[in-house]
């Protein structure tokens, strides 16, 4: 059992297949359910027209250092600025300058290492959410230091911060994601497909977790199923054969039919997923991924999941989807040491990657049907520890696509000041002024949500002013 790209363990083929699908609980075998799949896709036909959707969550584990994305760039700012983050801040004439309308009168600039986002952004194809992070509640700064008021739970651990980014509810154990809501909600728009809405490309994650629709897991380089099915010697072909027998078996025990019925989704799912892809390739092109290569031509990280998102929507008539959610992921953001050259290397691989993914969407005529957001642990401290800076609380995320009201900085920048009105302490870790449920109702919104049914999605959103910042197109 492999991959297309490395060899898989049993352990590693049932954990991915056990999410694959809808809880099809079917023993059919692969062959036999792209049949009957096929003929439901020619009996029904894909609506006219195109109002399908796709919603990309790009998470920066680790916790970014979001006070180095967006940097203050007037002089008075920047000195203010420099001062403050010691070895830690860019010098002012290496800011990639962008225009901030209707702002609080400071200029900002990207990092340099941004060169193909900024671009993105003063075309309006990009804007940030700032300031933003996980709250109970709305906190003033003199809440938070007089204690009793509802902040989020283990605020500075990444484990925990992470699950609260990913499912909106810190107030609760509860481990579904707003991204599961969310498929859970809309999954009738996707009545004849046979795979998950919620596809991950970087592997188990809490924002995908439905109560009814479970997240499907593939690589970069596609899904997992069995090879060698069709192979006709002995004794590969008997124990195919055999191995088809046992799966196909109805099973008394519990587990034991679990196994087999798990088994069967990912061999079912793979089959699914190879044959449509396989019969709507990128065009030759598009997926190439210019600006992500190394020299000798390889993809980095993040453009290599990109592409398989982009074969995945290419591809979406024929799985039957008119609705998509994935998720994407990239680590490494944990820079407490050598940060100046660590923070620069990923932003390159994310502008990169995130640009030329954006460029493929317009070549394909879906760029305004495509939605990829950023979001991270948490922000990190202005000032340094030294080397590199440590956990903090809110931060800036990038919003893009052609649906997006660009060009613009959504949210509220902090003052930039340690022990200044917008720091829990003394170290500028900023109190969020908006929330992961008001940035996550605005991009439900355009996803299909009604405004009335936010609540189901994301069961705080009603403690907060804004469930529409403005940074999407109706």
């Amino acid at each position: 059992m492999r991959s297309s790209n490395r060899n898989t363990t049993r352990r590693e083929f049932i954990g991915q297949s056990a999410c694959a699908g809808l809880g099809m609980t079917g023993v059919m075998s692969a062959l036999g359910t792209l049949r009957l799949f096929n003929s439901t896709l020619s009996a029904q036909g894909i609506p006219a027209g195109d109002d399908s959707k796709s919603l990309i969550c790009l998470f920066l584990f680790g916790g970014n250092d979001a006070n180095n994305i967006l940097i203050p760039r007037d002089l008075a700012s920047h000195t203010t600025y420099a001062a403050e983050r010691g070895i830690l801040a860019l010098p002012r004439e290496t800011l990639l300058n962008i225009a901030n309308p209707g702002g609080d009168g400071r200029e900002f600039g990207f990092h340099p290492s941004m060169t193909q986002l900024q671009p993105l952004y003063e075309a309006g194809k990009m804007a940030m959410v700032c300031n933003v992070g996980t709250l109970v509640a709305p906190i003033t700064k003199a809440e938070y230091k007089a204690g009793g008021a509802a902040i989020p739970p283990h605020l500075f651990s990444h484990n925990d911060q992470q699950v609260q980014w990913q499912t909106s509810v810190p107030d609760t154990n509860k481990k579904i994601g707003w991204g599961g809501r969310i498929a859970d909600h809309l999954k009738d728009l996707n009545n004849s497909a046979a795979i998950s809405m919620n596809v991950s490309i970087a592997g188990s994650n809490f924002f995908q977790v439905g109560n009814e629709v479970q997240q499907y897991h593939v690589t970069p380089g596609g899904s997992i199923g069995l090879t060698g099915s069709s192979y006709t010697w002995s004794p590969t072909k008997e124990m195919f054969a055999a191995n088809e027998n046992i799966l196909g078996r109805s099973y008394g025990h519990v587990f034991e039919q679990e196994y087999a019925n798990t088994m069967n989704r990912g061999i079912e799912n793979d089959a699914l997923l190879k044959t449509a892809i396989a019969g709507n390739p990128l065009p030759a092109d598009i997926g190439t991924f210019p600006n992500s290569q190394d020299g000798e031509g390889n993809l980095n990280r993040v453009a290599g999941q990109l592409r398989m998102i982009l074969s995945m929507i290419h591809a979406r008539n024929a799985l039957g989807m008119k609705r998509q959610i994935f998720f994407a992921a990239l680590g490494g953001f944990d820079t407490h040491d050598a940060q100046l050259t660590d923070h620069a290397a990923l932003l390159g691989q994310l502008s990169s990657a995130v640009a030329d993914f954006q460029t493929h969407t317009e070549q394909l005529g879906i760029g305004d049907k495509v939605t990829l957001f950023t979001a991270s642990d948490f922000s990190r401290t202005y000032n340094s520890n030294g080397k590199g800076s440590d956990h903090a609380w809110g931060g800036h995320h990038m919003i893009v696509g052609g649906a997006v009201n660009g060009g613009r900085l959504y949210g509220q920048v902090p003052i930039l000041q340690s022990n200044g009105p917008d720091d829990t302490g003394s170290r500028g870790s900023w109190i969020p002024k908006v929330s992961t449920d008001e940035m996550a109702a605005t991009l439900a919104r355009w996803f299909g949500v009604a405004q009335s049914d936010l609540p189901l999605i994301l069961p705080n959103i009603g403690r907060f002013a804004n469930p529409d910042l403005g940074f999407m197109q109706a």
